[in-house]
């Protein structure tokens, strides 16, 4: 016989509670029946909140006893609390790179059969320069707000900080095919230049502790190596696709 546990979650026609729909998932595969009861309106909700004296739903109860909210079932199946991305991480260039090295390999792959080769390299670096203008251009206000606090040219002109995704998009997708090089290969050289100028003085002259707007505005990742990287990448990009 499965054991059984009772939650209590807000489900409306305006709001699906995720952490409910977590919960559920966690009392299933720990081979519990879970008796799903759904809080239908914000008036149910308060007066569910106000007769069991708790906070925030959903709440799970096993037996008698009330387990509590989500971050509690969890620590009641003994896992460790879901990490959100509320502190420094560089989880996202992480990701990002991971999948443009990956996605390198396999384009690379399906056009010559070989996986490592110098147009790999060349494919990896464009993908990403490609992807991080991505991120930056899918919020331009969050973007330029972090960018400005360091870049030394965007500090004088506001402008080139609107500027710098678009032109880091149209550097990347002209290296990947490889037209007119003659104009994106300079580009990525002088955006790289001053990206990477403007990361050794903020970082390691001033001592600035600054958060990087690389992959987008509003960013966790800390301005620093990971910064440099991506601006020496371009700089290197840039001159070896001029030779």
């Amino acid at each position: 016989m499965k054991k059984a546990a009772k939650l209590y979650r807000m489900v409306t026609d305006e709001h699906i509670c995720p952490f409910g729909i977590k919960s559920k998932d966690l009392l299933e595969r720990n081979g519990y029946k879970v008796e799903d009861i759904h809080l239908k309106s914000r008036e149910e909700t308060d007066k569910f909140k106000e007769k069991h004296s708790v906070k925030t739903t959903p709440q799970t109860f096993i037996g008698e006893k009330k387990v509590g909210g989500y971050d509690d079932l969890r620590s009641f199946f003994g896992k460790p609390k879901e990490q959100n991305q509320d502190g420094v991480t560089y989880k996202p260039i992480v990701a990002i790179f991971s999948v443009t090295f990956l996605l390198a390999l396999a384009v690379n792959w399906y056009a010559t059969k070989q996986l490592f080769s110098i147009s790999m390299l060349e494919l990896f670096i464009s993908f990403s320069m490609c992807v991080l203008a991505i991120q930056k251009l899918r919020d331009l206000f969050s973007f330029t707000n972090q960018f400005i606090t360091y870049d030394l040219l965007a500090m004088r002109n506001v402008r080139y900080a609107y500027f710098y995704p678009f032109a880091e998009a149209a550097a990347g997708l002209s290296m990947t095919a490889k037209v007119g090089l003659i104009v994106s290969s300079p580009l990525a050289i002088f955006i790289g230049t001053i990206g990477a100028v403007s990361v050794i003085k903020a970082v390691y002259i001033d001592k600035r502790d600054l958060k990087c707007a690389c992959v987008g505005g509003n960013s966790n990742v800390p301005l620093g190596f990971i910064s440099l990287t991506e601006n020496i990448m371009m700089i290197a990009m840039g001159v070896w696709m001029l030779i």
